[in-house]
Order: C-alpha cells, then sequence, then structure tokens
C-alpha cells in the first residue's frame, strides 16, 4: 500500500470520526422547520428529516469518494487513435456552497489521448464524483479537468459547464433561465487554435 493511498485512508477515517451521526442531521433538519415556522412534530413533517437527511446523503455522495480512482482503468489497444474523444451533455447536479442550493447543467468533456484511452462510462462517473459535494462551479470545471489531465496524461483536455444555479433562478435577482458557462483547456486543447475550435465546435453541435 502507497503512503499516498495511507495518507488518504488514515484521512478518510479522521473526517468519518468527525462526521455528525444520521440523528444529530436529522434534529438540525428539525431545527430548521421550527425556525422557518413550522412544527417538525406535525404529521405532514414528522418524516421530513429522516427524508432530508437521506436526501442530502445522496446529493453530496461525492465526498466519500476520490473520482480519479474511476480512471485507473486504462487501454492502450487502440488501434493508433489519436484524434479527439468527446462526450456530451452529461448531466451535473451539484449544489452551491453559498446557499446550498441546487445547479442543474450539463459538462462537455474531451481530450486528446497520448497512449491510453478510458472507458466513456468512466468519465460520466468522474463528473458526477466532483458534482455531489458543495462547491461553485468554477472550481468543479477545473477539477474534473485536473483529474484527467492528471490520470490519464493526454495531450490536452477540455471541459465546458453549463448550469442553472437555483440561487439565481429562485431567490436573489430571480432570474429563470439563466446559465452560467465556464470552461477549462489544458495542453493542446488550450494552446492548439485548431485542436481548440475542433473540441468547442463539437460542443457547439451537441447543444443544437
Amino acid at each position: 500500500m502507497s503512503s499516498v493511498f495511507k495518507s488518504a485512508v488514515a484521512r478518510h477515517a479522521s473526517e468519518e470520526s468527525m462526521r455528525p451521526t444520521q440523528a444529530q442531521a436529522e434534529d438540525a433538519v428539525r431545527l430548521l422547520i421550527a425556525w422557518a415556522g413550522d412544527d417538525p412534530t406535525r404529521e405532514g413533517l414528522v418524516d421530513t428529516p429522516a427524508r432530508v437527511a437521506r436526501s442530502y446523503a445522496e446529493l453530496f455522495s461525492g465526498y466519500n469518494e476520490d473520482p480519479r480512482t474511476h480512471l485507473t482503468r486504462t487501454f492502450e489497444e487502440t488501434g493508433g487513435y489519436d484524434d479527439l474523444i468527446v462526450l456530451s451533455n452529461i448531466r451535473v447536479v451539484s449544489c452551491c456552497e453559498h446557499h446550498m442550493l441546487p445547479v442543474i447543467g450539463r459538462a462537455h468533456v474531451g481530450y486528446l489521448p497520448g497512449n491510453r484511452v478510458v472507458g466513456i462510462s468512466k468519465l460520466a462517473r468522474v463528473v458526477a464524483g466532483f458534482s455531489r459535494r458543495l462547491q461553485i462551479q468554477e472550481k468543479l470545471t477545473t477539477d474534473i479537468a485536473n483529474a484527467i489531465q492528471d490520470s490519464l496524461e493526454p495531450r490536452g483536455v477540455g471541459v465546458v459547464i453549463e448550469a442553472e444555479h437555483s440561487c439565481m433562478t429562485l431567490r436573489g435577482v430571480d432570474t429563470p433561465g439563466s446559465m452560467l458557462t465556464t470552461s477549462r483547456l489544458l495542453g493542446r486543447m488550450r494552446d492548439d487554435p485548431q485542436t481548440r475550435e475542433e473540441f468547442l465546435s463539437l460542443v457547439r453541435q451537441a447543444r443544437a
């Protein structure tokens, strides 16, 4: 077992020991219900704390994994393929770290392979793993791109995310339909205009 892996296991164990229990999470939800002005013991709300805790466990499941592990199994028998690989319209479900409200959108992920490729489902799992956390979209975009670059060592990586932020559409400035677009380009995807335009063109086609 490598020292890096041992450190990660120890850190995870330490974080687990500090994590509040299911019962404590449910008590927190009851407190919020009461703060909002309702009675957490009434019939329609009595089971709500447990439901909310379970839904949060799903929405924030990304804290329980290292998405990079999905990129460890790669394939070198590519028949000499060395052109762009792009997976588009990957569903993104995340939460804004400022208001804990949903961020819903789609990601377009591409890379220019070096000596190996990865199963396309693994790209979707990487997006899902990083998405299920509290964060801003800019960090999510960067984390996905950096994970692919570090794990696969391709000649270039491109990630574009388009998402609607509930903190913008349900409250505050109240602008339904507004979308935030972020991108992270690395290697030839950033430095070579032809490769960059090819990737962005494929993204535009997927949007249509």
